[in-house]
């Protein structure tokens, strides 16, 4: 992988942990959360997607408003999965098992369907990456054990999500040559319009949340956008089988910030995960 993609997806990593731990903290949001950090980014980024459409010097397609339909449902999908996630299961159990099954997935796809070459260097990465995953989600963090085992099952969902936008997207972002920043522009918008119907079905629910954690809804609402437009540009530099596993350096942020900032336990075994993480994604960066 190039040195600028490796870069765009490192940042990506660090913005992405960032707001996973914001979202962690409105883990009663559900669908409602969801649609308001979707509906503020949304509103953020349209002014941004209409200028850069009319400066854009190839002719906007039917086809790039068909790609945005389906990342707007797959990434739907991802939000209210995951934080029904965040509801019922610890952070350092949901977010690194949704977090690992999402580029095992991808990188599979990737060479099985897409016929991807990442040679024997960047497989071997992308191994030490997922077997870092199972370090540390394997680490009991909560008291109840049912409460594991949801945070593993919705983490396992999420991440089935997240293979199916990752190759989605970097389909729509290289073979429909679809602008990153106008694709996840009009992806918003229409994730705000579909989540509609979900969010005005508890209206005092979206109320209290903007009252009371309207911070959290502009962080995520922020960063969540900016983290993957980073990850869309390196989609367009380097192959998916190499870009999706890179990503989980945001692993190991999530789970020093579970542990220092929400004080969940395992600290050991997470660090240890931490480390054979690290060796990956050193290894998908020499590929």
């Amino acid at each position: 992988m190039n040195a600028t993609a490796l870069s765009l997806v490192l940042v990506a990593a660090v913005v992405h942990a960032a707001w996973n731990l914001a979202a962690k903290r409105v883990s009663s949001g559900g669908t409602q959360f969801v649609w308001l950090y979707y509906t503020v980014g949304a509103v953020l980024l349209l002014p941004v997607t209409i200028v850069l459409l009319i400066a854009e010097n190839d002719r906007p397609q039917w086809s790039w408003l068909l790609a945005a339909v389906g990342t707007s449902l797959l990434h739907i999908a991802y939000g209210v999965v995951l934080q029904r996630g965040y509801r019922v299961g610890d952070l350092s159990v949901v977010y690194p098992v949704a977090r690992g099954t999402g580029p095992l997935l991808s990188v599979l796809a990737a060479v099985l369907v897409l016929g991807e070459r990442p040679g024997p260097l960047g497989l071997v990465g992308a191994f030490l990456v997922v077997m870092g995953v199972l370090v540390i989600s394997t680490g009991r963090t909560a008291e109840d054990p049912r409460a594991v085992k949801a945070g593993i099952l919705y983490g396992l969902l999420t991440g089935a999500v997240i293979a199916g936008y990752t190759l989605w997207d970097a389909h729509s972002v290289t073979g429909l040559g679809v602008p990153p920043v106008v694709y996840f522009g009009l992806g918003s918008v229409l994730q705000s319009v579909l989540l509609v119907p979900g969010a005005l079905a508890d209206r005092a629910e979206v109320r209290r949340i903007w009252r009371e954690q309207r911070r959290e809804v502009f962080l995520v609402a922020v960063l969540s956008p900016i983290a993957y437009i980073l990850v869309l540009f390196a989609l367009t530099m380097a192959p998916v089988s190499l870009v999706a596993p890179a990503r989980e350096l945001s692993i190991v942020l999530g789970g020093l910030a579970a542990w220092l900032v929400l004080g969940e336990q395992n600290a050991v075994r997470r660090l240890a995960g931490s480390v054979i993480v690290l060796s990956g994604i050193a290894a998908i960066a020499a590929a």
